[in-house]
């Protein structure tokens, strides 16, 4: 009896294995069909604002700019080194919101470690990297606007990398 037993057993482990298989490759290829047929979303229009030239920034110094429209706040930032999605002859010019992505709190520029802080929750984002969240009560990483230098130094921001805290869409008005 209990030899028939583990040969249930056995034979009961086999078939939910061969089952399981069989049931993870459907839903892998009915995932994968619904990706590819899944309709894309149709990109976001972002205005094209001239924010300043290079000839007027300062290293270390941020300079308040609204992008894309007057209510959204942010700052940008020659950092005097290279930085990813840096722009101009260095690489080192940046624009970020400067709203928390955790609530929504203005954020401060401390070029010792060249970070924007939350006073309030305290996180801390590298703008040396993209906006990356170091640490703090944020779920996820600054919002990043691309930038753009033309041959006469003029900054132009085109869009940016994620949702501005509080939105839906990052254009509201334009």
């Amino acid at each position: 009896m209990e030899r028939e037993c583990k040969n249930l057993a056995e034979v009961g482990r086999r078939q939910f294995l061969k089952g399981s298989v069989a049931v993870a490759g459907a839903a892998t290829a009915t995932v994968s069909t619904q990706t590819a047929a899944a309709p894309r979303a149709p990109g976001v229009e972002y205005p094209v604002v001239r924010l300043a030239n290079l000839a007027d920034l300062v290293v270390d110094q941020p300079l308040r700019i609204r992008y894309p429209d007057r209510r959204s706040p942010g700052a940008l930032i020659k950092l005097g080194v290279p930085a990813e999605g840096g722009v101009g002859p260095d690489g080192d010019v940046v624009a970020f919101s400067t709203m928390c992505p955790h609530q929504g709190i203005p954020l401060n520029y401390v070029a010792a470690d060249k970070t924007l802080n939350c006073f309030s929750h305290y996180s801390r984002f590298d703008c040396e990297k993209a906006g990356f969240q170091i640490w703090g009560h944020a779920t996820q990483n600054l919002t990043q606007f691309r930038l753009r230098v033309d041959d006469a130094g003029e900054i132009f921001a085109e869009g940016m990398d994620d949702l501005i805290f509080g939105r839906l869409s990052n254009v509201l008005d334009v």
